[in-house]
């Protein structure tokens, strides 16, 4: 049985972004950033991006490569993944989300690391499908005996499960 990595969503992004190469804190964050590459996806401001550095460092999952001198400021240090980073981050890749409310942001992240490594987002896409589909079908179950605002909140649900549904298999 697999164990649970309890990271967040920037602890992934980060890593997912060194497991493409070696960076430092500042080129992560400029990444990351709201007009970065992925800033649109997940913001990460740069205070983040070193805080993140440090939970993977403690779990092993990213090392301290060297130290390099910046234009200005204080040296930089270059972090790069080891090989059970690599290993991790991947298996989160290929990992669907569990709730809707994730889709805008882990999802999203996924599907954007995928598409850089140049690899198919069919088997993630095909296994969101189906966890989507059943909480979709949950969801509807529920509807003909929710009254008040817990029919409000439900209707609203089925509606985003129908929505991510729809944008799913678009990609598909």
């Amino acid at each position: 049985m697999a164990r649970t990595i309890n990271l967040s969503t920037s602890d992934w992004a980060v890593l997912a972004l060194l497991s493409e190469g070696e960076a430092h804190g500042f080129r992560l964050a400029s990444v990351f950033a709201p007009s970065g590459e992925l800033g649109q996806i997940w913001s990460i401001q740069r205070p983040q991006v070193y805080r993140a550095l440090e939970h993977l460092v403690a779990r092993g999952y990213a090392l301290p490569l060297r130290q390099e001198t910046g234009e200005i400021g204080p040296p930089r240090t270059v972090y790069v993944a080891t090989p059970e980073g690599i290993r991790v981050v991947r298996q989160w890749l290929a990992t669907p989300v569990a709730h809707l409310r994730e889709g805008r942001s882990d999802l999203l992240l996924k599907l954007a690391f995928l598409y850089r490594l140049g690899e198919s987002p069919r088997p993630l896409l095909g296994a969101q499908k189906e966890i989507f589909g059943q909480l979709l079908r949950s969801l509807e179950a529920r509807v003909p005996v929710a009254e008040g605002i817990d029919r409000v909140v439900l209707l609203w649900r089925v509606e985003n499960a129908r929505s991510a549904l729809d944008f799913l298999e678009k990609l598909l």
